[in-house]
């Protein structure tokens, strides 16, 4: 197979600013330099001199589909894979194609073309990126249905941001540049004012901002760089769990508020035997009050807190880090330089401010997690002292042989050996112990300078003070290792509920979990591989270069018979091995919860189901009964023999044959309708509607004499399809007309708001008994009449297949009461914008 094509992506901060004028562009562009181009689809949308920078570029006819009785256009894939060119330019990535297509979306079709080695040149608008589609509503108080995944935009190899002022493009609308003359006024007044326009393209400004810097942090990856480029301000706060971290955090904030909306990044180093050494609620309450600022919380794995901290600095490609004045008091700074003059010295490039706070010099008041019995540093202390505590002591107590006994010289010798213990573990104590016999032997039990024993008591008195050193110190070392045990078991154990409390903060475990995993443990890159049919399967991922493979991993943990966690980056000491399991556990419980919340959804669709069947059944047994019995009993009635009909009364049964069959056709429609609308397969394909083409459509069969319709010709087009709007509207009728003793008033409106979104309201409003306040909302339920409703008139689907459609559409439907008496049923629609296809 081919190399994948290369895509470019022309952004838009809003409609009209000229991206697929500047996608045409470049396709001229390419092609006089000798590059194969055609135009796959382009959206002129009436603009000329759009139109005009089609001419000289060959264009791949387009392919027809048929969908309810309508012929629409799309890309055809086919031909263009076919005619195989260089370079294909495809229109409005974020396209929704016709049912009946190949793929739902267009940038499913480029991906098609991509994976068959032809490169693409697209186009999208900011508002129809999925990851800022809900604020782009706020702001605008337009949805917007046509949305693109963020990662399809992530993968094009290069984005082109598209830009334009609000004023500009505003002048370039009442140029007539954009839209037809009749509509600029309405756009200038709603989606184009000057706020929305900024705020779309301070986001789209944002968005490609970010793309860059992932960018410019693979770039640093693959070049080795750790110096730090200051591209963008990044404010690195160390947290250690202590009182003084709010502090740290709010001077951090607005530091980074001052340099122009800096990222704000807090950090905690935790020792790679897993122990914090910090408060866990004061860092889960330190956690929540970062993220409240608009920053990120870390936890980085290092014994040597200065390296870490700055290696995570440089990682994050950081220009200042923030850290409190040491709380240490006076008498440790005799210990060695604490993390703030370290972190100082060996910073670089990076700036570091030291906040004053009120802990400092008070000592570090939290329960200092003990560090291995047997860490490099203790163990060479140990044998400091074993090799030069003996000689030493021996030397000293020479000086006073005449004053003090053989009794209290293998005291002190013990206490020497239970020192070197506490500070060296067992082996420098034993080695001490030995010495100390020695010594003793020799300088202090008779005779002298030999290691003749004279006394037997001496003998005795020398093997008890070699079994007591021994026995000390084991007991003594003994001590230590249980206390780092139950130490790193205490935070082994805030590692997990830290764990628990991230995942469960999220909508989606998964991704959570890992991130999860690659901070405790230090990795690069964590990947949730999945075996299924001979092969792995990646089903989530964190970090770069992530596993493919179990083989590829530098650490692998089982999470059940077909699923694995691959870890990259590092290879695990077999004490943090038993943690991993415990993070395979939770990764298990994530898919665990994922699959029941899959097969609850299932069920509740089954359920849903089975109640409609239910409920279908026994409407059956009489509704449709019913007009089948009139229809068999007037064909029976006409085709006997022995009784001769004159015309009127034929055409009476003819009548009530085709009254009942309409009834009956009316009856199967709405239990189609209901169907469909039940399993979810109901699509609508809105685009831009006048209720003209739709209410004339909707009231043919209605009685002539019992409607009334008073909707303005210049009433707003509305965002709906048109099909599913006519058959709601018919189903209302209906429903106004069989019930109303007078005329059924039909009227239209607009509704205009500053920031939501704009709306029409179409209402039916009938003179019948009405509906009870409570009864309101039931009236919409599948199969469900109002008790004085006399059975034959329907199985109750005609109001819950309307509101079914209003709401496919992005409307709602509801009931109210008629001024006078009756009901009014009120169908509110968004009104359409001519933007959400540009």
């Amino acid at each position: 197979m081919g190399a994948r094509g290369r895509l470019r992506i022309y952004l838009g901060v809003a409609p009209g600013v000229g991206k697929t004028f500047a996608m045409l562009e470049e396709g001229h562009r390419r092609a006089e330099r000798g590059t194969d181009v055609v135009v796959g689809l382009i959206e002129c949308h009436g603009r000329k001199k759009t139109e005009a920078l089609l001419e000289g570029l060959e264009i791949v006819p387009r392919r027809e589909i048929t969908y309810r009785d309508a012929t629409f256009t799309e890309m055809d894939v086919d031909a263009v894979l076919a005619r195989r060119p260089e370079v294909a330019l495809v229109d409005e990535l974020a396209h929704t194609n016709v049912p009946g297509c190949r793929h739902e979306k267009r940038w499913e079709d480029v991906e098609e073309l991509l994976d068959a080695g032809i490169d693409v040149v697209s186009t999208v608008n900011i508002q129809h990126l999925e990851s800022i589609n809900d604020v782009v509503e706020r702001i605008t108080g337009v949805q917007q249905r046509e949305t693109l995944p963020d990662e399809a935009a992530r993968r094009a190899d290069q984005i082109q941001l598209v830009d334009m002022t609000p004023e500009a493009l505003r002048r370039r609308m009442a140029h007539g540049n954009v839209y037809a003359p009749e509509k600029v006024d309405a756009a200038l007044a709603n989606y184009f004012r000057i706020g929305n326009l900024t705020a779309l393209r301070e986001l789209a400004l944002l968005w490609v901002a970010d793309r860059v810097d992932e960018g410019l942090a693979r770039y640093r990856e693959e070049h080795d760089i750790t110096d730090t480029w200051e591209a963008r301000e990044r404010v690195v706060v160390a947290l250690t769990g202590g009182p003084e971290g709010d502090t740290l955090i709010r001077r951090a904030a607005r530091i980074a508020a001052r340099v122009g909306k800096g990222d704000l990044l807090a950090v905690h180093v935790s020792k790679s035997d897993g122990l914090t050494g910090g408060s866990p609620e004061a860092l889960n309450r330190q956690r929540t009050l970062v993220e409240s600022l608009g920053g990120s919380y870390h936890q980085v794995v290092g014994d040597d807190v200065p390296t870490a901290l700055l290696e995570f600095a440089r990682g994050v490609n950081a220009t200042q880090v923030v850290l409190g004045t040491s709380r240490r008091r006076g008498w440790q700074w005799m210990l060695g330089p604490g993390v703030g003059q370290t972190v100082t010295r060996e910073s670089g490039d990076i700036d570091v401010h030291i906040v004053t706070h009120e802990q400092a010099g008070k000592g570090r008041g939290l329960a200092k997690a003990a560090g291995s019995a047997l860490s490099v540093r203790r163990v060479t202390t140990g044998w400091v002292l074993a090799v030069l505590g003996p000689p030493l002591l021996a030397a000293v107590l020479s000086r006073f042989r005449h004053q003090i006994v053989l009794t209290s010289d293998l005291l002190l010798f013990l206490a020497l050996a239970i020192g070197v213990a506490l500070a060296g573990g067992l082996w420098p104590a034993i080695a001490a112990a030995i010495a100390g016999f020695l010594l003793l032997n020799w300088f202090f039990t008779p005779p002298l300078h030999t290691f003749t024993v004279a006394q037997p008591q001496n003998t005795f008195a020398l093997l008890v003070f070699v079994a007591l050193a021994v026995a000390v110190s084991s007991v003594v070392d003994l001590a230590a290792r249980r206390t780092n045990q139950a130490s790193r078991s205490n935070a082994e154990s805030e590692t997990l509920s830290l764990l628990a409390t991230s995942v469960l903060r999220g909508e989606n475990a998964l991704p959570a979990l890992l991130e999860r995993v690659r901070e405790t443990f230090g990795v690069t890159s964590v990947a949730l591989l999945e075996h299924a049919d001979g092969d792995w399967v990646t089903m989530a991922t964190t970090g770069p270069d992530a596993a493919a493979r179990p083989d590829d991993a530098d650490v692998q943990a089982a999470v059940s018979d077909t699923y694995v966690l691959a870890l990259r980056g590092r290879v695990l000491a077999a004490a943090d091995r038993r943690v991993l399991s415990a993070f395979a556990s939770q990764a298990a419980a994530a898919l665990e919860w994922r699959r029941l919340a899959q097969e609850a959804k299932q069920a509740r669709r089954l359920a849903e189901g089975n109640k409609i069947r239910t409920a279908l059944l026994a409407a059956v047994s009489h509704d449709l009964r019913t007009p089948l019995s009139s229809i068999k009993a007037s064909v029976s009635s006409l085709r006997q023999q022995d009784i001769r009909w004159d015309p009127a009364d034929e055409a009476e049964l003819l009548a009530t044959i085709e009254e009942s069959a309409d009834r009956l056709d009316g009856l199967v429609a709405n239990l189609l309708d209901m169907s469909r609308l039940q399993t979810g397969v109901v699509t609508p394909l809105s685009r831009q509607v006048t209720l003209e083409e739709v209410v004339p459509a909707a009231l043919v069969g209605v009685p002539v004499g019992r409607i009334e319709v008073d909707v303005p010709e210049t009433l707003a087009s509305v965002a709906a399809d048109p099909g599913l709007l006519e058959r709601a509207l018919a189903n209302v009728v209906e429903n106004a007309v069989r019930y109303s003793t007078g005329r059924v008033l039909i009227t239209g409106s607009e509704l205009r708001f500053g920031r939501g979104p704009d709306r029409v309201e179409l209402r039916v409003a009938d003179h019948g008994p009405g509906v009870p306040d409570h009864d309101k909302d039931q009236i919409f339920e599948p199969f469900q009449r109002l008790g004085d409703v006399p059975k034959g008139t329907g199985v109750g689907l005609g109001l819950a297949v309307a509101r079914g459609f209003v709401e496919a559409m992005g409307g709602n439907l509801q009931a109210e009461d008629t001024p006078g008496g009756g009901l009014t049923m009120v169908f509110s629609l968004p009104m359409a914008k001519d933007v959400e296809n540009t």
